[in-house]
């Protein structure tokens, strides 16, 4: 109930701002969960960024970014923010979309296993049930391809199946349901949330790889091109102003950021704090593709800002021109 109650109430903030606005723009959110991963959106919704670009967002919830590939693929959708992975393997089968803004740099997905586990290497995985958030995660491609990597058959070696989310995770984890996830921050936040510590495996072959950005058709990016790149930037700036304002950008309870509080949510920062430097050390371009969504609201540093700081102009923000979409 306490999930339902958070993204009713994130999804009547993102309304209220937005009611005035001249059309609504459907973007897909690639969990069910709505957690602190929105905050971008909900940011940008309570500053009237969208707005002033005249539109407001609807985040959709789906079960997964293969789910957000689709749902953009039958046009259910014009825009997703789903992981790369999905759209790179469906891409060739002649279906014409673009991820045209990334928008997590560093890879939020991984392994992780209980924190007291016998497991210590991808090797051990073998024989071993590997929980996902839904067959439509990539999650599932993330441990078929790190099976494959080390050495085991991905439809024989290891069973994946599906644990849910947040506190259904966190069950099956504690009944030992499940031996492993492959899951993301964000979700991995919520389990620790929930009184379960997991441990990551080592996951360096991946952890530079780009995670999620929008996607949209590439004829969507010529006919509807302002709004795919008001999208982008609005989404940059709420980024931006959680990163250097984290005391006014924290996000609260009425837009569903209380999940993500508490244990789970400082080792998050941590991490996503950890990707943002990343992207700040690979100058304008790198800055573009943001490091890792699911941070950025929360991170309490103190700064005792307030409602009054307006997100800065950045070669960040300003970089999302619309010279990415083609």
């Amino acid at each position: 109930m306490k999930v339902l109650r958070i993204a009713a109430a994130l999804a009547a903030t993102l309304a209220a701002t937005g009611a005035h606005a001249e059309s609504t723009l459907r973007v897909g959110f690639c969990a069910r969960t709505v957690s602190a991963a929105a905050a971008p959106f909900a940011i940008a919704t309570k500053m009237g960024w969208f707005t002033q670009a005249g539109f407001r967002v609807e985040l959709v919830p789906l079960p997964g970014s293969t789910d957000c590939v689709k749902s953009v693929a039958t046009r259910d959708i014009d825009y997703s923010l789903p992981s790369i992975e999905p759209l790179a393997i469906l891409r060739p089968q002649g279906i014409k979309i673009k991820n045209y803004y990334t928008a997590y740099q560093g890879n939020v997905y991984g392994i992780a296993v209980p924190a007291g586990s016998a497991i210590k290497r991808f090797e051990d995985l073998k024989g071993k049930r590997v929980g996902v958030i839904s067959m439509a995660s990539a999650g599932v491609i993330i441990a078929r391809a790190l099976a494959a990597n080390h050495g085991m058959d991905p439809d024989r070696d290891i069973s994946i199946v599906v644990a849910g989310e947040a506190g259904q995770t966190a069950a099956l984890v504690r009944s030992g349901e499940v031996d492993a996830l492959s899951q993301f921050d964000t979700q991995y936040a919520l389990i620790d949330n929930a009184g379960v510590k997991m441990r990551w495996l080592d996951n360096r072959e991946i952890e530079k790889f780009p995670s999620n950005g929008f996607i949209a058709f590439e004829e969507t990016l010529k006919t509807k091109r302002a709004d795919a790149v008001a999208l982008a930037q609005g989404y940059a700036k709420g980024t931006v102003f959680a990163l250097a304002n984290p005391a006014a950008a924290r996000f609260p309870a009425e837009m569903g950021g209380a999940q993500a509080e508490g244990r789970g949510g400082r080792h998050h920062h941590q991490r996503a704090d950890r990707r943002h430097q990343q992207v700040r050390s690979r100058g304008d371009h790198g800055s573009r593709q943001e490091a890792g969504g699911e941070l950025r609201a929360q991170r309490a540093r103190g700064t005792g800002a307030k409602e009054t700081i307006a997100a800065p102009r950045t070669a960040w923000t300003e970089s999302c021109s619309g010279s990415n979409l083609g």
